[in-house]
């Protein structure tokens, strides 16, 4: 349903960077992080792991919202480019640019508090039919 938030699992490497995302319902998503020290590179900036894992997480949400519930997408490519030092919170955008049975092509940005860009890209994303939970 077109501006519907869905609720999808959250991956256990996000939650390890804490990062949050909300998947919207109309080919959009949306991730935050407060950078913390931990999650930093030597400059006292986010890390670009960090930054790419947020990217990642925000288009891959975006085109996981154009899919029903009991799929997932799996990353095929994706081109990031650093713009400036992200510090404090920082939020990423997802959006969807064009969505197949086979492919899914997602763009989106990384800003920090004040709305300065820190990092954009695009991705290619392929629909995967989720795994049942494993009983054993």
């Amino acid at each position: 349903m077109a501006g519907e938030t869905k609720t999808r699992a959250v991956a256990p490497f996000l939650k390890h960077c804490a990062i949050g995302r909300t998947i919207g319902g109309d080919g959009t998503a949306h991730s935050h992080v407060v950078v913390e020290p931990h999650l930093e590179n030597s400059a006292n900036a986010a890390h670009g792991g960090l930054l790419m894992t947020m990217l990642d997480s925000a288009l891959s949400g975006a085109a996981r919202s154009t899919l029903g519930e009991d799929y997932g997408v799996m990353t095929l490519d994706m081109q990031i480019a650093f713009l400036s030092p992200g510090r404090g919170r920082l939020t990423g955008e997802g959006r969807v640019l064009r969505a197949g049975k086979t492919l899914i092509f997602c763009e989106g940005e990384i800003r920090d508090e004040a709305g300065i860009l820190v990092a954009k890209g695009s991705g290619l994303f392929s629909p995967r039919r989720a795994r049942p939970e494993k009983t054993t």
